[in-house]
């Protein structure tokens, strides 16, 4: 009895197999033709705190000048909450397509991590980093009505009076705060943290005399300094400024010393290599154009030039260091 052979025919084996691979081609989705087209609709930019902000006004000028270049708009919402944990946990959950993307900080995508026991995403896992749109230094300003006029002054004061001086942020976790913590730690000092709601409520209580010292973003500390309203006896960049060349570095008198704030834009994990790519490029052409560079300088913002890979591994860097700062300070937020 003749056996049935298994069918050997190399052009009819190439023919299912053609076959086969046409079926998983029409089965599978098609993110190349996908890219190739994006965008095509609108991009919604989730900011993870209110409007008027720092971060709000960069993703609005940011966004701004990318809607032209991308032509479409990059569109603006504001989900504010938790440090900034919902609305990063809302981009992070968000479909990995290019249409959604969200802003991010120094405290929404690094502190966090180290704070919130219960955080609902993972900073590192899952985001796609675009682009560091801008980073400030946080500033040490004083009362006028404290007895120093440098660091050192301030230090001496602090070790003379230890946990008696006050400093202010813009609550618990924020930079902000965290710069106080890291230099307490630094010159062995004690003070009470006292956090506010806002860098506007610093400054109120500041310039009538009620708050002796505080850390808060250049941009918003500077304006009173300047106008002699407060004292600025340090800045947190490792270089001066150019808006306040006068205004020394902290890591001149702490070496290692570094406190800067940094606003960045992020994607869902999974968004593809070349969407990431391109939002990459446009980011940083926005941020290079005149018009925001002059409003940056205004605003004593640097804008960074980073790709996604580098951006990734300064986000890692900033989880790892200032969580160990938390973490020394036992801070815990519920």
């Amino acid at each position: 009895m003749r056996r049935n052979r298994p069918f050997r025919s190399g052009l009819a084996r190439r023919a299912l197999l053609g076959a086969a691979g046409a079926l998983a081609m029409a089965l599978a989705p098609l993110p190349s033709l996908a890219q190739e087209g994006y965008p095509n609709k609108p991009i919604r930019v989730i900011v993870p705190f209110a409007a008027g902000g720092t971060t709000d006004l960069i993703a609005r000028l940011v966004g701004g000048e990318m809607s032209r270049r991308l032509g479409q708009p990059l569109v603006v919402d504001n989900r504010a909450g938790a440090g900034g944990n919902i609305g990063a946990e809302a981009c992070a959950r968000a479909p990995a397509d290019g249409y959604t993307l969200c802003m991010g900080t120094i405290s929404s995508h690094a502190i966090n991590a180290s704070i919130y026991p219960r955080i609902p995403f993972d900073n590192l896992r899952d985001f796609a980093p675009l682009a560091l749109l801008g980073s400030q230094p946080n500033l040490l300003v004083v009362a006028n009505n404290i007895q120093a006029r440098t660091v050192p002054e301030l230090i001496a004061l602090m070790k003379a009076r230890p946990g008696v001086i006050n400093y202010g942020s813009s609550g618990v976790g924020t930079s902000i705060h965290l710069a106080g913590e890291l230099f307490t730690q630094l010159t062995g000092t004690t003070a009470v943290h006292v956090p506010y709601r806002s860098s506007g409520q610093i400054m109120t209580d500041m310039l009538s005399g009620q708050l002796p010292m505080a850390f808060d973003n250049f941009s918003s500390a500077w304006p009173h300094a300047k106008e002699g309203r407060i004292r600025a006896l340090g800045v947190g960049s490792l270089n001066r400024v150019p808006q306040a060349p006068d205004v020394p570095t902290i890591a001149e008198t702490l070496p290692g010393f570094e406190s800067v704030s940094w606003h960045g834009l992020f994607a869902p994990a999974a968004t593809p290599r070349p969407i990431v790519d391109r939002l990459n490029r446009e980011a940083l052409a926005a941020i290079g154009t005149p018009e925001i560079r002059a409003r940056y300088e205004e605003l004593g913002i640097t804008a960074n030039t980073m790709s996604p890979d580098a951006f990734r591994d300064f986000v890692a860097e900033q989880t790892r260091r200032w969580g160990e700062v938390a973490r020394r300070a036992n801070i815990q937020v519920e």
